[in-house]
């Protein structure tokens, strides 16, 4: 039975990079024992996570950015063109955020667009990386299909706006129980979609269409990997959810009944017990790495320290 803490720490934070200003959300105590990031889903922003930064454990912190353009941080500097635009960039927005934290390594958690940050995390700065949680994203490139339907988005974006995009994608982003039986689910989904600029949209979809397959990354990484999918998500379904777990050894697979493409607001209880034993594994993990290391640390009598009986 999960014993929560005392009430969670949760603030708006911002940080300055270069001519940008980078928006987030902190929770818990900084520095802490233990720090997860979540990445979030498009076209949300941070606030997606809030049922999960109320349920940290004990001895973890989060922090939960805003990519370029959603939420409260600025879209990409005017002069970069979406052509050259890479889920790389994310990763180095994370990177500076963790460091302006005082954080140097983190367990990861995305969801959808956030999981694709994610491998790009672990492509540029795997070691940074303690452990991977992967919500109702895939591993793979997009399918010449898939990347047709982002070209099209775009087409749409550039005639009509990000509210067009939006509410093209809402019957996709929950499942037919939420549409049937959660309004306050479906209600804050529009309202988190409702804060993303045009800038941010278009870049972001030109992220996702420019990004490589990913799979031989989840492969090469060790820390303590989970796999979360929404029974009901048609866009990364649980058949996709088990190609990845196959790949990652040693990884865990939870598919949670009644949910969608947005597990963690549709079913935020059971998103959130799969989440802490994941950060558990994630723990018991560094404590053994710590322990190793101290043990190779450690002196050696009459070898280390010549001279000792």
């Amino acid at each position: 039975m999960y014993d929560p803490p005392m009430r969670i720490h949760i603030e708006r934070r911002h940080l300055a990079l270069g001519t940008r200003r980078l928006g987030c959300l902190a929770a818990g105590s900084f520095p802490a024992k233990h720090t997860i990031v979540f990445l979030h889903a498009f076209p949300l922003n941070a606030g997606m996570w809030l049922p999960q930064l109320r349920a940290l454990p004990e001895d973890w912190a989060a922090v939960a950015p805003d990519f370029r353009g959603f939420g409260e941080s600025d879209a990409d500097e005017d002069g970069f063109d979406r052509a050259d635009a890479r889920l790389e960039d994310y990763a180095e927005d994370v990177a500076a955020l963790l460091d302006a934290m005082g954080v140097g390594r983190a367990a990861v958690c995305g969801c959808s667009m956030g999981g694709y940050a994610a491998f790009a995390l672990l492509r540029r700065l795997a070691g940074r990386v303690s452990g991977l949680l992967l919500a109702d994203t895939r591993a793979t490139a997009d399918a010449e299909a898939a990347r047709a339907s982002r070209a099209a988005m775009l087409d749409l974006l550039d005639r009509e706006g990000p509210a067009a995009v939006a509410a093209g994608m809402r019957t996709k982003l929950a499942g037919p129980t939420s549409f049937a039986r959660r309004p306050a689910v479906l209600a804050r989904i529009d309202s988190l979609a409702g804060g993303a600029t045009a800038r941010g949209v278009g870049f972001a979809v030109a992220r996702m269409l420019n990004r490589p397959d990913a799979t031989a990354d989840l492969a090469a990484f060790r820390g303590p990997v989970s796999v979360v999918v929404g029974e009901e998500d048609a866009l990364t379904p649980p058949q996709e959810a088990a190609s990845m777990a196959a790949v990652a050894a040693g990884s865990a697979l939870v598919t949670i009944a009644g949910a969608g493409h947005l597990s963690n607001l549709e079913a935020p209880d059971a998103f959130n017990t799969a989440m802490r034993d994941w950060l558990a594994a994630v723990a018991r993990r560094l404590s053994v790495e710590a322990e190793a290391s101290t043990s190779t640390s450690s002196p050696r009598p009459g070898v280390d320290q010549p001279g000792l009986p």
